[in-house]
């Protein structure tokens, strides 16, 4: 995600001081936007060089090595001990996020072991972002805002409506809130639209 995304998102959904968590923090551009603004970051990544780098470059955010299907169990200190990223009860102001992506066909590797397994399934994949936005629901506060960068995917000649099925996924668990459309000069490899997804929690 862009940083200047990043940054648009979180000056307008929260306040200095207020939690932004990333249950798929990558390089951890979220997490060091967020300590930028003066928000406290926290996050989740599953590899460990990821997990370093972001580490060495935001020594200000928390954030701990797992996977993100076991959200609840590694933020909370109860669990992990010393490295928990929030503490007991502490709700979350904004997840912030963009997960690793899936296409409908010709995609072997699953998205949610960083692509280093294969056996990926599309349903499946969905279903367990499913798991993984329920336990984001829990950790909100009422009120606090989930915002996803996804985007639709043309490849092979398959047509992957990324946005819609998350959109369904989201829509179990939290409130829409809003859909804005990222507009590229030229957009990236196979993608073909780009969006920010934002749902509330009641």
């Amino acid at each position: 995600m862009l940083a200047s995304v990043v940054d648009h998102v979180i000056a307008r959904l929260t306040n200095p001081g207020d939690i932004v968590l990333d249950p798929f923090a990558g390089f951890g551009t979220t997490l060091a936007r967020a300590a930028a603004l003066g928000r406290q970051a926290a996050g989740v990544e599953l590899l460990p060089e990821r997990v370093q780098h972001i580490r060495a470059h935001t020594p200000a955010a928390r954030v701990v090595e797992g996977d993100a299907r076991e959200l609840l169990r590694l933020v909370r200190p109860q669990a992990v001990g010393g490295d928990a990223i929030l503490a007991p009860d502490t709700p979350v102001d904004l997840v912030l996020t963009s997960p690793p992506y899936m296409t409908v066909t010709h995609h072997e590797a699953d998205p949610l072991t960083a692509y280093e397994r294969n056996g990926g399934d599309y349903d499946r994949y969905l279903a367990e972002m499913s798991v993984v936005v329920a336990q984001c629901a829990r950790l909100l506060k009422r009120g606090g805002y989930l915002v996803c960068n996804v985007a639709d995917i043309f490849y092979e000649d398959h047509m992957t409506h990324l946005i819609g099925d998350y959109d369904e996924v989201m829509r179990r668990h939290l409130d829409p809130a809003g859909m804005t459309e990222i507009v590229w000069d030229s957009l990236p490899h196979d993608l073909v639209r780009d969006a920010l997804l934002v749902y509330r929690r009641r």
